[in-house]
């Protein structure tokens, strides 16, 4: 059998939050020596087109994918409390039309949230919305990178990291809750549209040192039960504590697990491009449980 390839599954562009094109993102991943990526903007599909063409062209592997921004409620001994979960969506029907309203939905109230967090920065940092929309592709997604980066170019952080550890972080008073599906209804809609659902970095905020047995596993069952069919271990901020965890679940529910970068970009985030792979079994598996888009395989790959 050939070597195990590198196939990392959650990149982004300047689509959404990245800093790279898609074809950049292409020809970087191309050139690190990867054998196929998966890209996963925030709720679009915009650069699916850019990023096919040029990967058919690097003979490059490429999936089409998203990140669909969720809500779920949660109980625990302090009551229910409301968490942000990310359902990335591999190979959706990029045309169905409930998909299409509803990540018209979410783009739009992300604008309008974006706006009224800068309104608030603005009174205390010099930072403005026309500056923001100059500096960002046109169709782009407007969430809190792109205040980020007018943040650093302000001198106001030196990076994005700096700027969500601090100004845009949730505990921050300049922080707006964002529009978001319910997660199982978010689950529901990617089969809908003939994609596989995975949670993306599930548990990212689970605190090092605290007893396994207080994770959610009635919360994760209950999505198993909606149709989800993956969960995203491999990742540098899914906890070590967790990860075990994770895992079991996985094979107790029968779920296929995977490994990624979620690459933003030199200077968006630490992450680099092909940090954590999936392994060939496991993305037979996503292929296999997903129809709703194309996938591309080069000649190199067409064992898989």
């Amino acid at each position: 059998m050939p070597t195990q390839p590198i196939l990392d599954l959650h990149t982004h562009s300047n689509r959404s939050d990245g800093l790279d094109t898609p074809a950049y993102l292409m020809t970087r991943a191309k050139q690190l020596g990867l054998d196929l990526i998966s890209l996963a903007d925030h709720d679009t599909t915009d650069g699916w087109k850019e990023g096919l063409d040029t990967a058919v062209e690097l003979e490059l592997g490429f999936v089409p994918a998203i990140e669909i921004s969720t809500h779920s409620e949660v109980q625990s001994e302090q009551g229910s409390r409301r968490i942000s979960v990310h359902i990335l969506a591999y190979r959706p029907d990029q045309n169905h039309p409930g998909l299409v309203a509803e990540l018209s939905k979410t783009r739009e109230s992300r604008v309008s949230r974006a706006k009224r967090m800068v309104e608030l920065i603005s009174k205390d940092y010099p930072i403005n919305w026309q500056e923001i929309t100059e500096n960002i592709r046109p169709g782009s997604t407007v969430g809190r990178p792109a205040i980020a980066d007018a943040l650093v170019r302000a001198g106001v952080v030196k990076d994005r990291s700096a700027a969500f550890e601090s100004i845009l972080h949730k505990s921050s008073p300049y922080y707006i809750s964002e529009h978001s599906l319910n997660t199982l209804e978010a689950i529901q809609l990617a089969l809908d549209a003939g994609a596989a659902p995975v949670i993306a970095h599930p548990l990212i905020d689970f605190p090092a040192g605290k007893s396994l047995s207080d994770l959610p596993d009635a919360h994760f069952r209950e999505m198993v039960d909606a149709g989800l069919m993956g969960l995203e271990v491999d990742h540098r901020q899914v906890p070590e504590n967790a990860r075990s965890w994770l895992r079991d679940f996985a094979k107790r529910h029968d779920l296929f697990i995977t490994g990624s970068s979620d690459y933003h970009g030199i200077g968006g985030k630490v992450n680099e491009l092909g940090e954590n792979s999936t392994t060939v079994e496991n993305f037979r598996r996503l292929i296999a449980q997903s129809s709703g888009s194309d996938y591309y395989l080069p000649p190199a790959l067409d064992w898989l």
